[in-house]
């Protein structure tokens, strides 16, 4: 698997952030979540299947559902959106099954869920290889 993910947020549908791996805060987690919370019930409500992509500046956000979550990365433009979202389900497979208990039992502690960028590093981006690449 290749690193192709940059940002990502998994969040409950009612936009309760699980977990988040960013490289630069920007805004609020919760927020985030409660924006895209109310984006997909808008986006719902125009087309059965909701929001799928959108895209801000040089940067394309993806969001995958399931097991009651909400699954947001965004990528480089550059890179192949197939690619993305293929890496995103990945991501979502993990973590439902690291967590399928805890996502069952959840009654608002988001603790249970830090550790899982351990899990899913092959998916993101690195840090300092996005610095390093914006110079060569």
């Amino acid at each position: 698997m290749s690193k192709l993910l940059q940002d990502i947020w998994i969040m409950t549908h009612d936009g309760t952030v699980l977990f988040k791996r960013v490289f630069e805060e920007k805004l609020n987690e919760q927020l985030f979540g409660g924006f895209m919370s109310a984006l997909e019930t808008f986006a719902s409500q125009l087309d059965d299947h909701g929001l799928s992509s959108f895209e801000i500046g040089s940067k394309k956000f993806i969001l995958k559902k399931g097991q009651g979550c909400y699954f947001v990365a965004n990528f480089d433009k550059k890179v192949n959106p197939k690619k993305a979202q293929a890496e995103l389900e990945e991501v979502a497979k993990k973590f439902i099954g690291a967590f399928q208990v805890e996502l069952m039992a959840f009654r608002g502690d988001v603790e249970t869920f830090k550790g899982f960028e351990k899990q899913i590093e092959d998916s993101l981006e690195d840090v300092v290889q996005k610095f390093q690449d914006s110079f060569w």
